[in-house]
């Protein structure tokens, strides 16, 4: 089942690239008393992720900065190693966005939002959403309905309803 507005999300250990290699991020402690923006995606390097997704986030950076919301996070079912060379690729890093990988997808499967698609070489990715949380509790939660399509998950439709 997945999460819904009104839930606190789920405690996850997901990782980023630091100074010397691979570091774990306990999303709980990087949650608390913060007001932070969530997307996820089906991967890096993927077509509407890299041509749609990530750029409406960089697009709308500085202006959910000024909604005072604390930081912009993108998680996708990937290593970080790949999600550092994405957000370089993109300029999602040069933009302020912090990438995260869920390698395992702990954290997308807490969620609810895995999708499977065997033919196109994904098992177990991300469904495509955006959510802002308060304290760690959503308050505001688009998910995509169809596939190939940034809308509602989008940055401008996400900085609409915050």
């Amino acid at each position: 089942m997945a999460i819904s507005e009104g839930e606190r999300l789920p405690g996850a250990t997901l990782l980023s690239i630091g100074e010397n290699g691979p570091e774990t991020v306990e999303l709980e402690a990087k949650l608390k008393g913060r007001k932070v923006i969530i997307f996820g995606l089906p991967g890096a390097f993927t077509r509407t992720c890299s041509s749609a997704h990530v750029p409406s986030f960089i697009r709308t950076a500085d202006a959910f900065r000024a909604k005072q919301v604390d930081e912009i996070i993108c998680v996708a079912v990937n290593d970080p190693f790949v999600m550092h060379a994405w957000g370089e690729a993109t300029g999602a890093t040069a933009a302020g966005i912090t990438m995260l990988g869920d390698a395992s997808a702990e954290f997308t499967r807490a969620l609810g939002m895995t999708f499977s698609a065997p033919a196109s070489g994904f098992f177990d990715r991300s469904k495509r959403y955006a959510l802002c949380a308060e304290d760690g509790v959503v308050k505001v939660l688009h998910v995509e309905e169809g596939r190939g399509v940034c809308d509602t998950s989008g940055g401008e439709s996400m900085l609409a309803a915050i």
